[in-house]
């Protein structure tokens, strides 16, 4: 069924949606009534943990007799929450078991926790702790609604998706260490469009695996590029940074509060120019200013100064503010700067500057590297300390080959 209820963000009315979670708990509760009654249950209602009811359809029912034992399936629905999981079935068997309690176990398609620092152990399904209550209290529910004086004193349930091993790829659970499948996720039962908490959720879940791994330095990027960028400079891959998006500040906040007291960042100009300027969160909702930045540090390099052998006078700071503004990408100004021979002075000023707002946002608790690269220049800006943590990273891979 579809889950008639909206949330208006950026001036528009967007659907909620349900949980791999709730899924679950819904198909355990529907496998468990039919195994108890030996009849069809075409939907159940679940209570989720924010406090929206759904009428979820069940789906691919399957009785097993000699084994004491029903299957079946919800129907994942991401709302408008662009989610790979969105219209995958989430399969649940719930068996008849002599043994008190009620087990929950994860199959095919459900990823295997392989290291620490997550929601659940090394070894166990990755099934989160807020959908393993919800699968007992679900199975519960259907014990008290369907079960008799000869209700059996226990229950084994397995999660299964059988689509979760290929949709895995596309996750962060490789990275994380949750290996063989999807994890079973939600803490509220309900999927937020383009929810921002979840995105930091999953950053503060990263450092903390990294935490957990030993590193003592933190290395941490916008995205892809500035991964890819170590690869193609410095010949080794960071396969363990964390990826912050446009939450520049949050992630650092966190690494702090986690325990770093260093880290390595690398990004494209285009960004983190924007934390020059004390800019919290890089994304464009928040404001541009990358131009105004530049031309504010390209000014105070310029006032007064004799740059590579020649006088800035007033004309030429006029001209390239002038120039500088009129640029429409950070590669472009780059070029500006380097036809003015300023590209030096300021864009080693600038990487200065993201240094000290990213260690003044954590009360100068931990040490930051900086390294600021742009696709068509290649690399523009590098800390002093920046090599020393990249050397601390290269012995950390070398450990573990």
């Amino acid at each position: 069924m579809v889950l008639e209820e909206y949330v208006e963000k950026g001036g528009h009315r967007l659907r909620l949606g349900y949980t791999t979670g709730s899924c679950a708990a819904a198909a355990a509760k529907a496998a468990a009534m039919m195994l108890l009654t030996g009849q069809t249950v075409p939907q159940v209602r679940l209570q989720t943990p924010r406090g929206t009811e759904l009428v979820l359809d069940i789906e691919e029912i399957r009785f097993f007799p000699e084994e004491r034992a029903v299957s079946c399936a919800v129907r994942k629905d991401s709302g408008d929450d662009p989610d790979i999981t969105n219209q995958i079935l989430i399969h649940a068997r719930v068996a008849l078991s002599p043994v008190p309690g009620i087990r929950i176990e994860g199959g095919e398609g459900v990823g295997r926790v392989t290291r620490p620092g997550l929601d659940q152990p090394v070894g166990n399904a990755a099934i989160n702790s807020t959908p393993r209550k919800m699968i007992e209290g679900a199975v519960r529910e259907a014990l008290l609604t369907c079960g008799n004086g000869d209700s059996p004193s226990g229950f084994d349930v397995l999660i299964f998706v059988p689509l979760g091993r290929k949709l895995a790829a596309k996750t962060f659970n490789p990275r994380l260490g949750i290996e063989g499948g999807i994890s079973i996720l939600g803490t509220s039962g309900i999927v937020e469009p383009m929810s921002d908490r979840a995105l930091l959720d999953t950053i503060r879940v990263e450092i903390r695996v990294r935490k957990q791994e030993g590193l003592e330095v933190l290395p941490a990027a916008p995205g892809n590029y500035g991964k890819n960028f170590f690869l193609e400079k410095y010949g080794f891959s960071l396969d363990t940074a964390v990826t912050a998006s446009n939450f520049i500040y949050d992630t650092v906040r966190m690494a702090q509060e986690a325990g770093f007291t260093r880290m390595l960042f690398a990004g494209h100009i285009g960004k983190l120019v924007k934390v020059a300027g004390g800019i919290r969160n890089t994304h464009s909702r928040y404001g541009d200013r990358r131009m105004e930045i530049l031309t504010e540090i390209a000014e105070s390099i310029t006032a007064g100064r004799v740059v590579r052998g020649e006088t800035v006078d007033e004309g030429l700071s006029e001209s390239l503010r002038r120039d500088l503004s009129a640029c429409v990408t950070t590669d472009d100004a780059v070029r500006i700067l380097r036809e003015r021979k300023l590209d030096q002075p300021v864009l080693a000023e600038m990487t200065r500057r993201i240094r000290t707002v990213m260690e003044d946002w954590t009360r100068g608790r931990m040490q930051v590297g900086v390294i600021v690269f742009s696709n068509v220049y290649g690399e523009l800006g590098r800390t002093e300390n920046a090599l020393e943590f990249m050397q601390i990273l290269r012995g950390l891979h070398s450990c573990h080959k």
